[in-house]
């Protein structure tokens, strides 16, 4: 090697070390997520890194490469974040779990909270008026019941007046129960539909008056499970996928007024999503009670009992540490320029990526590997199938 290009290697790696430190600070320092980053530049900068290197004179690729990393670093969003002060924040389902810990941590950012609970007098409702701020005030509001949202209508647009409602945070969400979908009952379906979309319109169409008057935020608590089929979760996952279109679209339909539209889609955390172990039970019950009795000989008393489990596995699987979501709900409500659509949580964005861009079979053998839920035995009519032809 002689000194040219012994000057160009040195060149190359000092330039790829310093931009890729510069790069992982900003990242870090503006929490910024993976799809925000951009990461699937980088191969092509290390593509376009190794071109110029063989290519090119030195001192025209170091030139190339080094303008490449300086609008990769620009593109890199930046955590601006607007004053708390005077906006006003809807979130619902604050009772327990997920939204309970969202109405405090939006109440210590100094932002004006509405929270909606089922249960003024319930034990989460109270908790929430010993530990916040006077800033925070209890609305009574059950998502399906178009009375309780008129309701709630009146009383936040008298408090905000002309200022408007800066944000809804729509957080109600129930999932029910884990089964396949054959055995799920149909009043689960309905009922994540009430809940997770429905809802989620009704209290949208009657608060988009405030919202455009504060040319404000709609944000919306989607999952995971709407981007990705997740077995056992049918009922569930089409709710979600159906608010997730609802919020695509709202988001498009809104820019004219001013109004930026988020959708979260957090993996797995320990949230109240479940239920109570009573709720639970109560579900397994009406699993149980709906199926036809030819449905059950072919899956087999061992194969409900198991699938009564899943629940509980995923559960104990699931990330205790809800930050991330915290973190991505405040900034799609108080940031400058707010992100469309935010993954917390592990694998939240990888696993999506892979039902993307990968073919059915891939995404079906991945699923395996992942999910619980093909983790137990097979119904009893395909164990008795399976046995015979294995006899013949």
């Amino acid at each position: 090697m002689d000194t040219a290009e012994y000057d160009g290697s040195v060149l190359y790696l000092g330039l790829g070390i310093l931009f890729s430190g510069l790069a992982v600070h900003k990242i870090v320092k503006n929490k910024v997520n993976i799809e925000n980053a951009s990461l699937s530049a980088l191969p092509a900068l290390l593509l376009l890194e190794a071109f110029c290197y063989f290519f090119f004179p030195v001192k025209l690729g170091v030139s190339v490469f080094f303008v490449a990393c300086v609008l990769y670093y620009i593109t890199l969003p930046v955590r601006r974040m607007l004053p708390a002060e005077g906006k006003s924040v809807l979130v619902t389902g604050c009772d327990f779990g997920l939204g309970h810990a969202l109405a405090k941590h939006l109440d210590k950012q100094g932002l004006r909270v509405f929270a909606g609970v089922l249960k003024k007098n319930g034990p989460g409702a109270e908790e929430l008026k010993k530990v916040c701020s006077p800033n925070l005030s209890l609305i009574q509001l059950d998502v399906t019941n178009s009375e309780e949202i008129a309701a709630a209508y009146c009383e936040i647009s008298e408090a905000v007046k002309d200022t408007g409602l800066w944000a809804i945070v729509h957080n109600a969400g129930v999932l029910l129960y884990v089964a396949d979908g054959e055995l799920l009952p149909m009043n689960v379906y309905k009922q994540c539909m009430e809940v997770n979309f429905i809802g989620v319109v009704q209290v949208t169409k009657m608060f988009m008056p405030l919202l455009r008057k504060a040319k404000g935020r709609l944000v919306t608590m989607s999952s995971m499970a709407g981007h990705i089929p997740i077995p056992g979760f049918a009922a569930y996952a089409a709710s979600k996928a159906a608010v997730t279109m609802f919020c695509g679209v709202m988001r498009q339909d809104l820019m004219k007024w001013g109004v930026n539209v988020s959708s979260i889609h957090p993996s797995g955390f320990k949230t109240n999503i479940f239920g109570s172990q009573e709720a639970c039970s109560r579900q397994a019950q009406n699993l149980l009670e709906n199926i036809r009795p030819d449905v059950r000989d072919d899956y087999g008393e061992d194969y409900l009992n198991a699938v009564k489990d899943l629940q509980n596995e995923m559960f104990s699987s699931s990330s205790s540490d809800i930050s991330p979501v915290l973190e991505d709900a405040y900034h799609a409500v108080l940031a400058q320029h707010p992100f469309a659509t935010y993954t917390p949580g592990a694998f939240a964005y990888l696993i999506p990526t892979i039902f993307r861009y990968s073919p059915p079979w891939v995404y079906d053998t991945f699923s395996k590997l992942v999910f619980n839920n093909h983790r137990i035995m097979l119904p009893r009519s395909l164990r008795t199938s399976h046995s015979n032809y294995k006899t013949d």
